[in-house]
């Protein structure tokens, strides 16, 4: 630690809580690790968020970008450093705005607290995945071949992922009060941590409060109102009265959850959605927290989940498969053909009407690079062949 760190770290520890003090205090930072070795210089860089320098408070977050959580990843260092980024939440300087640390980060300035609630959002989805493998398959980036790739943690990863799980009550206490803060971003950056914390089996009975928060004080804005109704659907909530709600993001989002009340008219509310995508994916050009795709990706996972057949779906879907070029092949046209055949192929049953369907339009299209050529792994994951000529003789 250089004699400026040091100076900066005694400036700042008597303004910070009590529990982030103990914290620095009594945790063995030269035993852990973050992505680039021994984590003894993170102390300083925790001290430094709450710095009254814009540029040292956005070196600091960039090292809980880069080092502490790496891509998503988790190390020994995670777990507590997320508890002292919980403990500082309520800190005066997080009112105060900075702008990106990285290049590509152009936004403009918002507050360290709307930033650090970011963060911990981060941490709690990366904790909480391959937690409910069927969960993680309605994800609009899941592929069937996930599961079977997924290898086996080596002993420090597997402590940095449960001792990251281990602190999702901690966090959660720390987040939900900014669930009802006057900031909107914060609130959507507090929200946006709450749903992957509250996905924590240990903790579903915070739901109901949370729940009632939310509902307590609803926004005006588009988003907001959206982000609410996706959370409360996440949640298991009862969203039927979302469902007839004017603005037709809220009534998508009301119906993105795992079970309805009103099952039918969920599912078409997202059905309609897609028909309409480039109107869809408009509603929300700065994707809703934990959705960085297109938002009808989502809607389309949504929609393939709540059908109780494929049938269900089927002029939609095998219209997005003609589509061609203008789908996406792991996000639309992949998911699709999936759920098409959700036991594989099997030779010996006949092909329903609508399975006929959808391979035609994978046959017909095949040429614009949106039929068989170009999805030869979701057609190998369905059970069926991955050729044009071999997939014709079927119709």
């Amino acid at each position: 630690m250089t004699d400026d760190e040091s100076a900066r770290m005694t400036r700042i520890l008597s303004g910070l809580p009590a529990e982030a003090r103990e914290l620095l205090s009594g945790t063995e930072w030269g035993s852990l690790h973050h992505a680039y070795g021994p984590a003894v210089d993170i102390p300083v860089s925790l001290c430094s968020l709450v710095d009254a320098d814009p540029g040292v408070r956005s070196e600091a977050l960039a090292a809980l970008d880069m080092a502490v959580l790496h891509q998503g990843s988790l190390y020994t260092v995670t777990a507590p450093a997320a508890l002292f980024v919980a403990a500082i939440l309520s800190h005066p300087m997080g009112f105060a705005e900075h702008e990106g640390h990285f290049p590509w980060d152009n936004g403009p300035p918002r507050s360290l607290r709307a930033e650090l609630l970011v963060w911990l959002r981060q941490v709690a989805e990366a904790a909480a995945y391959g937690e409910d493998p069927a969960k993680d398959r309605t994800d609009w980036q899941w592929e069937p071949w996930h599961d079977a790739t997924r290898r086996e943690h080596d002993p420090d990863e597997l402590a940095a992922l449960h001792a990251c799980r281990d602190i999702r009550p901690t966090l959660y206490n720390a987040v939900e009060p900014f669930l009802t803060s006057a900031d909107p971003h914060v609130r959507e950056a507090a929200l946006g941590a709450a749903l992957p914390l509250l996905a924590a089996r240990g903790l579903v009975d915070r739901i109901p409060r949370a729940a009632a928060l939310l509902r307590a004080r609803p926004g005006e804005a588009r988003r907001e109102r959206a982000g609410v109704a996706r959370a409360l659907a996440v949640w298991g909530m009862d969203t039927s009265d979302l469902l007839a709600d004017s603005d037709p993001a809220v009534r998508v989002c009301a119906a993105l959850g795992p079970a309805h009340v009103d099952r039918p008219r969920a599912l078409a509310v997202l059905l309609d959605a897609l028909r309409d995508p480039r109107t869809t994916d408009g509603w929300f050009p700065e994707p809703l927290p934990g959705l960085d795709g297109w938002f009808r990706f989502t809607v389309l996972r949504a929609a393939l989940a709540l059908a109780e057949s494929f049938d269900e779906v089927a002029p939609v879907a095998v219209a997005i498969v003609a589509a061609a070029g203008a789908s996406f092949t792991d996000h639309e046209r992949g998911p699709i053909l999936f759920r098409a055949f959700p036991g594989g192929y099997d030779p010996s049953h006949p092909l329903t009407s609508a399975q006929r369907d959808l391979l035609r339009a994978f046959v017909d299209t095949d040429e614009a690079t949106g039929g068989i050529a170009g999805n030869g792994s979701w057609f190998r994951a369905a059970g069926l062949p991955e050729d044009r000529d071999s997939i014709a003789a079927l119709l």
